[in-house]
């Protein structure tokens, strides 16, 4: 005698098993419908046949043919705008400039003041030192050089006489 759960067990067991077979079995019904569809579903178009240049030559033909011929107009006129002077040709009286840095200092305002005022300050400054340092050894007389060169270096970098300072 078998004990009940036992029993029990294997009735689970047979309806698990009749359960997965059902499934395949749907399953497999699924597939050969699916199948089935695909090969009723229609093809793809097959691509035009090849033509030949000869009749496209002929289906040109017929559509110059089809087409009433258009009167061809006579000589299209086109009006062309009148030329106007080339203003960069043009002499002036004045001056003429070739160059941009020529044609700045024609129209540009005549000045007196260096362009490179750098290359004038060393012998400015050994000027300036001349004629300040006597001066200023005479206000201070406890300063050593070295600070009375600090002092005079101020009073350059303020003065007039210092190329930098020049108004443009």
């Amino acid at each position: 005698m078998k004990s009940k759960a036992v029993f029990v067990y294997q009735e689970e067991q047979e309806k698990k098993r009749l359960e997965q077979l059902q499934k395949k079995a749907e399953a497999k019904a699924l597939l050969e419908k699916e199948m089935q569809s695909i090969k009723a579903a229609p093809k793809a178009v097959p691509p035009p046949p090849k033509i030949t240049r000869a009749q496209i030559e002929r289906m040109k033909e017929k559509t110059i043919k089809a087409e009433p011929v258009k009167p061809v107009p006579s000589k299209v006129v086109v009006e062309e705008p009148p030329l106007e002077e080339n203003l960069n040709r043009i002499h002036l009286d004045g001056e003429v400039a070739q160059t941009v840095d020529e044609a700045i200092s024609i129209l540009g305002e005549k000045s007196d003041t260096d362009r490179h005022p750098e290359k004038r300050l060393k012998a400015a400054y050994t000027a300036f030192e001349e004629a300040n340092l006597p001066i200023l050894k005479a206000e201070n007389p406890t300063l050593r050089l070295s600070q009375l060169k600090q002092m005079l270096r101020k009073e350059w970098l303020k003065s007039p006489q210092n190329p930098l300072n020049m108004k443009v």
